[in-house]
C-alpha cells in the first residue's frame, strides 16, 4: 500500500511517498521528483551519476540533450553558431533546372509591348503582358511565420539570331517571379545582336534577377518563373530564353543556356 507524507516547509507543499516518489507543488507526484512549478538552480547541473560519483557538469556552452525514456540525457557541443531570438536563419533552399525553356517568344510570337509591371499583377493577365512559364523552374512547400522570407535567385541563358547576320537587331523582353500566381520579383532587358557575322548573327546573354521577399504570408506557396517578350527591333528575329534557337547550330545548346531557380526559405528565429 502506497502511503504519503505530506509535509509544509516554509509555505512549501511536499508530498513525500514510501517508496521515494516526492512531489513538489503536487500532491500526485507521477515520477521520482516531480515539479509542478517554476526552478531556480543556483549552481551547476550534473548528470549521469551514481551513487559514489558526482554527475558530469558539462562544458561551458554545452546542452543538455535527451537520448530517450529511460536514459540519462547527455551534454553536447553545438557545431553550429547560436543565433538570438529576433534574427534570421535559413532553413529550407528549393534548387531547380531546366533545359526545356521558352521558344514560343521567338519570331511567330508578337511582341506584347506592354512596359511596367506592378507587384501583385496576375500571371494570367493579359493587359499586365502576355507571360510564358517556364514549368520546370516550378516548385511549391510551405512558409510556417509569415514573419519568414523568400530569397529568389533566377539566371538563364538568352538566345537571339537577327535575319540578316550583318544587322544589328534586338529584343526587349521581361522575367519574374510569381508567388501564388501574383508577381512578387521582375527585371526588364535587352537582348542585341550587335553585326555578330562570325556567329552567323546569333548572340547570347546571361540573365539573373535576384531578389528577397519580406513577410511572406504563413500557407501553401507556389513559385513560378515567366518571361514575355516587349518588343523586337525586327519580327523575323529569332529568341529564346532558356534554350537555344536552333539546335543544328554550332554556337550553343539547350546545357549552355539551361535555366536555373534557387529559393531560400529565411526564417525568423523564435523560442516562445
Amino acid at each position: 500500500m502506497k502511503k504519503t507524507v505530506y509535509c509544509c516547509v516554509a509555505g512549501l507543499l511536499i508530498s513525500i511517498q514510501t517508496y521515494a516518489q516526492v512531489g513538489i507543488g503536487t500532491t500526485a507526484p507521477n515520477s521520482t521528483l516531480d515539479v509542478n512549478g517554476k526552478t531556480t538552480l543556483r549552481k551547476e547541473l550534473r548528470v549521469g551519476g551514481t551513487s559514489t560519483t558526482a554527475g558530469n557538469p558539462g562544458l561551458n556552452g554545452q546542452v543538455l540533450v535527451s537520448q530517450g525514456e529511460n536514459l540519462p540525457p547527455v551534454w553536447k557541443s553545438l557545431n553550429v553558431t547560436f543565433i538570438d531570438e529576433g534574427q534570421y536563419r535559413l532553413v529550407n533552399s528549393y534548387l531547380s533546372t531546366d533545359q526545356v525553356g521558352i521558344s514560343t517568344l521567338s519570331n511567330s510570337a508578337t511582341a506584347d509591348g506592354i512596359y511596367k509591371n506592378s507587384i501583385g499583377d496576375d500571371i494570367t493577365d493579359t493587359s499586365k503582358g502576355t507571360w510564358v512559364k517556364i514549368d520546370g523552374l516550378k516548385n511549391e512547400f510551405v512558409v510556417k511565420d509569415a514573419r519568414n522570407k523568400l530569397t529568389y535567385q533566377f539566371q538563364s541563358g538568352v538566345e537571339m539570331k537577327a535575319p540578316a547576320s550583318g544587322t544589328s537587331q534586338n529584343v526587349s523582353f521581361a522575367c519574374g517571379v510569381f508567388r501564388n500566381s501574383k508577381l512578387v520579383a521582375v527585371r526588364p532587358d535587352k537582348i542585341s545582336s550587335n553585326n555578330n557575322t562570325e556567329k552567323s548573327g546569333i548572340q547570347d546573354y546571361i540573365f539573373t534577377l535576384n531578389y528577397t521577399e519580406q513577410n511572406v504570408p504563413a500557407g501553401n506557396q507556389k513559385i513560378e518563373v515567366a518571361c514575355r517578350k516587349i518588343n523586337s527591333s525586327n519580327s523575323n528575329s529569332q529568341f529564346t530564353i532558356g534554350r537555344n534557337v536552333s539546335n543544328t547550330n554550332t554556337v550553343s545548346n539547350a546545357f549552355t543556356l539551361e535555366s536555373m531557380m534557387k529559393v531560400d526559405i529565411i526564417e525568423y528565429v523564435s523560442y516562445n
